[in-house]
């Protein structure tokens, strides 16, 4: 598994200028432009739908978990169906590394670039004085468990996609339609009463919620365990699913 975790991690070393300007500039944009500028105008108006704080308080955990969720899919989905198709795996198949120690050093590097972005994603909420004290650690790993939680899964799937197109559907479709029902930009109980009990069973709400409180210093030990619970889950499964799609993809 570490070897297979190097070998991703010396392509990154070619590659990080590029994902670390985006990991950065990517925040701040949406941090300036939705939680100060779209902010300002939610602040005046409507103070008491986000629980007393200010919108830009409330918006950028919910963004952090929203991005950890789209830097996952995108590398645990693309990233692996290019790997499989003719990439890295191919050339390791022959070798003595088994078809899950591919996926779990794999997934290793996953979690670390999420780990990456959200701390950059944490640094700029810190400038804008967003964030600050443990409250932070605690936010970073609850992001980089929410990308976990999507990446496993994406892997154990991508792993047998033949055509990357299904890859933009499925992050179209199913990935960015949970920004806006999950709690990123605006409270769930704002959602009319009947979706309500949908989004709370979405992985992205769980993140959100995880996110926020901590952010906001109003994290319980019952609700933090209850989120945690369901994304370690989530991980987990798909892990041990990733485990039966990398056997049939690699040595079939």
């Amino acid at each position: 598994m570490l070897r297979v975790f190097r070998y991703w991690l010396t392509r990154y070393r070619r590659t990080w200028r590029g994902s670390i300007v985006i990991n950065v500039l990517n925040p701040l944009l949406f941090l300036i432009g939705i939680g100060a500028g779209l902010g300002a105008l939610v602040d005046d108006n409507a103070p008491a739908q986000i629980a007393g704080v200010s919108y830009a308080a409330f918006f950028a955990p919910g963004m952090l978990a929203a991005a950890a969720m789209q830097n996952a899919f995108l590398e645990g989905a693309g990233g692996v169906a290019r790997a499989a198709g003719f990439g890295a795996y191919r050339s390791a198949t022959p070798t003595p590394l088994r078809p899950e120690q591919l996926a779990a050093g794999h997934l290793l590097f996953i979690t670390f670039r999420v780990l990456i972005a959200s701390g950059a994603f944490i640094v700029v909420m810190a400038a804008f004085g967003l964030i600050g004290g443990w409250w932070a650690l605690g936010a970073l790993l609850g992001a980089t468990l929410t990308g976990v939680a999507f990446a496993a899964p994406a892997a154990a799937w991508a792993v047998g996609v033949r055509k990357l197109r299904h890859i933009d559907t499925v992050f179209r479709f199913v990935i960015m339609p949970l920004y806006m029902f999950s709690g990123t930009f605006f409270a769930v109980s704002q959602l009319p009463e009947w979706i309500r009990p949908v989004s709370y069973l979405l992985p992205l709400w769980h993140g959100v919620e995880l996110c926020r409180t901590l952010s906001l210093g109003t994290a319980t030990i019952t609700g933090s365990s209850v989120h945690i619970g369901y994304l370690l889950a989530l991980a987990i499964g798909g892990f041990l699913l990733a485990r039966v799609t990398y056997r049939r993809r690699l040595h079939p």
